[in-house]
């Protein structure tokens, strides 16, 4: 009885846990059995900087998921209400660790840590330089996301992981200058992003001046 509340409480994290992590096993399970395509650093590369994203995108969809449950009177939807918002740390985490695998994967696999050489493709590429700016606004975010942090910060922690739109933009603007070419991809991740940001732009003023609810304190959005 006790196991079967505590599932129907929560199942909603054990979904997006294991929807985050199966990407990362498949990954491992198709590098071992050699199935990585002919070039599997630029496979692994990709794959690691699709899943950040869509990971990322669905963390930020949580709040205004959030919203819509909350103005839905449906007794049902108060539960998955409540664990929306206890998704949306994990989620963010979880796109900050394939960035950093997609990061290391730049610097490590494809450039053998030589530093030089990669400062270099650096400064001539601007995907680069963009994608290396969308992982280091991840840093501080995914560093406060705990309750210590926020709880160090105060109101100034709020501030600080809006900036999480930021990154979510500006790994979207490296997708783009990637591509090149066919850019229904990013874009359709583009116009995601931006539609994520014009709902949530309401919440932002209500939210601070209602009560919230125990989810929002539990839960960073990163």
């Amino acid at each position: 009885m006790v196991l079967a509340q505590r599932l129907q409480s929560s199942w909603l994290r054990i979904v997006a846990h294991v929807a985050s992590l199966t990407p990362l096993a498949l990954l491992v399970w198709d590098s071992l059995q050699d199935r990585l395509t002919a070039d599997p650093i630029r496979e692994v590369t990709l794959r690691t900087g699709r899943y950040a994203l869509i990971l990322l995108t669905s963390s930020l969809a949580c709040t205004p998921v959030y919203g819509l449950l909350r103005r839905i009177e449906v007794k049902r939807l108060q539960g998955i209400r409540r664990q929306v918002m206890l998704v949306r740390r994990p989620l963010g985490l979880y796109a900050f660790l394939y960035a950093g695998l997609h990061l290391l994967t730049f610097v490590g696999l494809d450039y053998g840590f030589a530093l030089g050489l990669v400062v270099e493709e650096i400064r001539g590429k601007r995907f680069i330089q963009i994608g290396l700016a969308a992982f280091l606004s991840l840093v501080p975010l995914a560093i406060t996301s705990t309750r210590g942090w926020r709880k160090r910060l105060g109101t100034r922690w709020k501030r600080l992981h809006r900036l999480v739109y930021l990154s979510a933009l500006f790994a979207v603007l490296h997708f783009v200058w990637l591509v090149k070419a066919d850019l229904r991809r990013p874009l359709t991740y583009g116009a995601v992003v931006v539609l994520l940001l014009v709902a949530r732009v309401p919440w932002i003023g209500k939210r601070d001046k209602e009560n919230p609810s125990p989810a929002s304190h539990a839960e960073p959005p990163l």
